[in-house]
């Protein structure tokens, strides 16, 4: 497949999924923000920390390393092989399922049951829909690999919005099931999801659509774990490839839910401040789900697909490289535009964002504060993501497993620095720790780039360089919408705050005509993909 065709797949897979997660994304904003008025902080700290650390734990071990060695590489190979490697998924899941489960009934402090009634259960259903999740695992990855645009989105979505309507329905007229609630709608949340891949996969798979595509797989029963005479079960190359990712897999692991990890073992926050640090992290992190993270998967995709993994900049196709370098020049550009966006507006619309969403409980104390250091880690994680996305899609097994020695130390280092800055800072110092983390992590990312691109003529790290003009507006915007805060927000009615919130519209049109008119090369990329 041409490179060139590759991009124009992977962009609409990228802007699709990204149209689509903030659509349904905004139906959730809503559905969250009604039930944050019925439920008390201590269930939402035990649910959305304790809780979804296991599910994401889970998964996240069980998953991410198959995903990334099964990705690599052209569609054009032996895919009974590579589906009997992925369902091995299910048997680790629920390893870790049982175990972690284990560790978070009897060794973890337990809630107190007049606040978080029915803890146990819930342990054992987030447990238990990490496994459902996995047995969706081939069909995601066959999905992925070719490419199928809306699938993914549209089948995320619908679980979603599933999930939160059953989460309203249940809160209002049984609010005294406690966490029965959030396990029931865990449960439907992972089923319809593998429905959705299965029920697509079974009217798919022999149709005129799949044989125009020569689809590899023709019956949903090649779908399953096939032994096959005089030939290994697994390709043997993708699952070394899939152990060196494991390992560091638990290293990232570590790096990514570092905050939760500490929460949860070493108690430095109770129930209550957990789940005012989790909302506020969720509303942070609403433009890195929306846009970076399609951006990411989509165009690590890409990349894996145009560049042959290990291999050096003089070794690989030419004209490949030319556009793999002007697309991560360009990516770098967009995501850095928008987490600078999000940094300046960030900081001065922080308490304003709070009150609006969840009332008094999140607009005082130390929610404004969490939110405006997240606007500023939001920058490092779009940064982080488009570095790292390009690094993993071209490390070959060697430089993975250096670089798992690297998230060693990191973790180790993360997990010391969160500790420290959160007896001193709060539940703010998890945020300035990620920062660092994250800091750490886009310097030896973009050094492996410049590495890479050092005997060619290409230096897509010009990307992360903006215009000096749009800085300076940059600057001018950020002073005059905290001027616009001081003198506005957020204690004098709504005339006020809407006048806050005038300035801030102004200073934002400002600084995406000054966008147009100084990026044209980012703005005709975007227009044209």
């Amino acid at each position: 497949m041409a490179a060139q065709e590759v991009l124009s797949q992977t962009t609409r897979l990228a802007s699709s999924s990204a149209l689509l997660q903030v659509l349904f994304r905004l139906v959730t904003f809503g559905l969250n923000a009604f039930t944050l008025r019925y439920l008390s902080r201590e269930l939402l700290g035990v649910v959305n920390v304790r809780l979804t650390l296991l599910y994401s734990t889970v998964i996240f071990l069980a998953r991410e390393a198959f995903r990334r060695a099964c990705l690599s590489g052209s569609t054009k190979r032996n895919w009974t092989k590579t589906i009997n490697l992925l369902w091995l998924t299910v048997p680790l899941g629920v390893f870790w399922s049982i175990f972690l489960g284990l560790v978070w009934l009897h060794l973890l402090e337990v809630p107190d049951p007049s606040v978080v009634p029915h803890y146990q259960a819930g342990v054992v259903a987030f447990g238990l829909s990490a496994i459902i999740e996995l047995l969706g695992e081939p069909f995601w990855v066959l999905a992925q690999a070719h490419l199928f645009v809306r699938l993914k989105v549209i089948a995320e979505s619908l679980s979603i919005v599933s999930k939160c309507i059953l989460t309203v329905i249940l809160v209002v007229l049984y609010p005294q099931w406690g966490l029965y609630i959030f396990s029931l709608s865990q449960l439907l949340y992972v089923s319809v999801l593998v429905m959705s891949y299965v029920i697509y996969f079974v009217m798919f798979l022999g149709s005129p659509e799949a044989t125009k595509k020569s689809f590899p797989v023709a019956r949903m029963k090649a779908l399953l774990p096939n032994l096959m005479e005089d030939e290994t079960f697994v390709n043997w190359k993708e699952a070394r490839l899939t152990w060196s990712f494991f390992k560091q897999s638990f290293l990232k692991q570590i790096l990514t839910e570092g905050e939760r990890y500490v929460m949860t073992f070493l108690n430095v926050l109770n129930f209550g401040d957990q789940g005012v640090y989790d909302i506020v992290n969720n509303l942070g992190s609403l433009v890195a789900r929306f846009i970076f993270l399609p951006i990411e998967e989509s165009f690590y995709v890409f990349f894996a697909k145009v560049l042959e993994r290990g291999k050096n900049v003089k070794d690989q196709k030419q004209d490949d490289i030319a556009v793999a370098a002007n697309v991560l020049e360009l990516l770098l550009k967009l995501v850095l535009l928008i987490g600078l966006t999000i940094t300046v507006f960030g900081y001065a619309y922080s308490q304003l964002a709070l009150d609006i969403y969840g009332g008094s409980m999140l607009s005082s104390g130390t929610g404004p504060d969490l939110l405006r250091c997240y606007s500023l880690y939001v920058l490092f994680l779009a940064i982080n993501g488009i570095t790292e996305c390009f690094t993993f899609a071209l490390m070959g097994k060697e430089e993975v497993d250096r670089y798992n020695f690297v998230m060693l130390a990191l973790s180790f280092t993360f997990l010391c620095i969160s500790s420290f800055l959160t007896h001193w800072y709060g539940s703010v110092g998890f945020i300035l720790a990620n920062c660092f983390n994250m800091g750490i992590r886009i310097a030896h990312s973009t050094h492996y780039i410049y590495d890479f691109f050092k005997d060619s003529t290409y230096r897509p790290l010009t990307g992360l360089l903006p215009s000096p003009f749009l800085v300076l507006v940059y600057i001018l915007s950020g002073v005059i919408t905290g001027f616009s805060e001081v003198f506005f927000c957020c204690e004098k009615g709504w005339m006020a705050r809407l006048a806050h919130i005038s300035v801030g519209a102004l200073c934002c049109a400002a600084t995406i005509v000054t966008m147009c008119c100084t990026e044209t090369k980012l703005i005709h990329f975007v227009r044209s993909q």
